[in-house]
């Protein structure tokens, strides 16, 4: 039992540590899918690992994540339809798989990096959904930490047993 709690201790340390440092140090983002517009390429709840790229070499069919130019700017994943570099920029217009048509905006990409799609992971994204819910918050920050306290201390104070003679 105690090599099993280390094991799933140790599992869950090198998950967080995996998905902690390589956002911190711009080497991948993980991006939870919400919507169907990228099916069957991706579906909600799904997690997308994407990596950075320079935006001059982003080219129509390849699939990046972008804050949209309208609304509430939020990330958007969708496959590129049309680019054109510019001395100071470059703007693309872009599709979901899933839509019958373009998105209604030309997206101006003004930094030098773009996030391209390398990955899917399906279904792990729910873990993530779920996570971010009131009682899942509480569960991990309040119980299960303290039933992890109680498991170490019976440990501690329970009674050894006795060693047998031969």
């Amino acid at each position: 039992m105690w090599l099993l709690a280390t094991l799933l201790a140790v599992i869950a340390m090198s998950a967080l540590a995996v998905a902690a440092i390589g956002p911190r140090l711009g080497l991948y983002r993980m991006e939870t899918v919400l919507s169907g517009s990228m099916q069957p390429t991706f579906s909600p709840g799904d997690l997308i690992i994407v990596t950075p790229e320079p935006v001059s070499q982003v080219h129509v069919g390849q699939i990046i994540s972008y804050q949209i130019p309208i609304g509430d700017h939020h990330v958007e994943s969708h496959r590129v339809t049309r680019v054109e570099h510019h001395g100071n920029g470059t703007i693309i217009e872009s599709r979901g798989d899933n839509n019958a048509a373009a998105d209604p905006w030309r997206a101006e990409l003004t930094s030098h990096t773009a996030w391209r799609e390398r990955l899917v992971i399906p279904k792990l994204g729910w873990l993530i959904i779920w996570m971010r819910q009131p009682l899942a918050q509480h569960l991990s920050v309040l119980v299960i930490p303290f039933l992890l306290a109680a498991w170490w201390l019976l440990r501690i104070w329970r009674p050894r047993p006795t060693p047998t003679a031969p």
